[in-house]
């Protein structure tokens, strides 16, 4: 049966990569991706759960290299909310997962968001008293500026929550979309989803990783690529982008990592029988 992936860790070269589950979501899978239809879908009954719905992980990535500490992504935070047509979404498990790896929030120097969508940004905070402040209270946040401003100020249910931006406003760090972020850690510019969305690069002497974001949401993609998800901003940019990776990943053999991949974050694209599959990257032992 599928279920939301655990924490989970790969080394590439140098660099220890983490999963840190933050919850999970149950999403109608056509209503996801509009492009699908019920019979498609039971050609993939390995993405379903035992109720027809599309599993996808909610959480983010620790990059650990040299003595920088990296998370890629927050995931929904300490919420329930329920998206008619959708699905609910289910967060509050990043710090729990944070220290079950064995750190602290405040060894996080910094915090890469992919993008801006509610599912990547809101357990940047946590709960205090009444209110709320920062989970990571000595990182910066980078972000691309086409993304900061495209949804700052902007009272968009699919966003940033307002005390989220409340929050770290003052620690947001505006970037180029291929800037350096510490040894081994690059930006790479990957808009469609949303107009600033980047995805990360993790090399380490022949080794290489790319944290996708939301250019895929579900492995079945590499089979279906004409399957964008509803919440693409500019859908005809996404596919470009998603073909582009997948042709990327295929023939560079990359480790990708999913973020809303269910079962294992990290896996290979590959060609078997004249189409792309998704190759499991097994983690390191004691993860997963």
């Amino acid at each position: 049966m599928v279920a939301a992936a655990p924490r989970q860790s790969i080394k590439v070269g140098d660099i220890r990569l983490t999963y840190l589950p933050d919850g999970e979501t149950r999403l109608n899978p056509t209503a996801f991706f509009p492009a699908s239809t019920e019979d498609a879908w039971k050609l993939h009954p390995e993405w379903l759960d035992g109720d027809g719905q599309l599993l996808c992980s909610l959480g983010g990535l620790l990059v650990e290299t040299g003595d920088r500490r990296v998370l890629i992504d927050t995931g929904f935070g300490p919420r329930h909310a329920e998206f008619p047509g959708f699905g609910p979404f289910d967060g509050g498990r990043l710090l729990q997962s944070l220290s079950e790896h064995g750190h602290e929030p405040g060894q996080i120097d910094t915090v890469v968001f992919t993008h801006l969508h509610l599912d990547h940004v809101n357990a940047s905070v946590r709960r205090e008293g009444d209110g709320w402040a920062l989970a990571f209270p000595r990182a910066k946040f980078l972000v691309r500026e086409t993304e900061w401003h495209h949804w700052v100020g902007k009272n968009d249910p699919t966003g940033m929550y307002e005390e989220t931006e409340t929050a770290i406003r003052d620690r947001v760090d505006l970037c180029d979309a291929d800037a350096a972020v510490a040894p081994g850690v690059t930006l790479v510019s990957t808009p469609g989803h949303t107009p600033g969305h980047t995805s990360v690069v993790i090399a380490s002497g022949t080794d290489r990783a790319i944290v996708l974001g939301d250019v895929l949401h579900c492995p079945v993609q590499l089979e279906e690529e004409e399957w964008g998800c509803v919440f693409d901003v500019d859908p005809v940019l996404a596919r470009a982008t998603r073909e582009k990776m997948l042709a990327e990943l295929e023939g560079s053999g990359a480790v990708a990592a999913g973020g809303h991949f269910s079962d294992f974050t990290f896996g290979r694209c590959m060609r078997g029988e004249g189409r792309r599959v998704w190759s499991v990257h097994r983690a390191m032992a004691g993860t997963g």
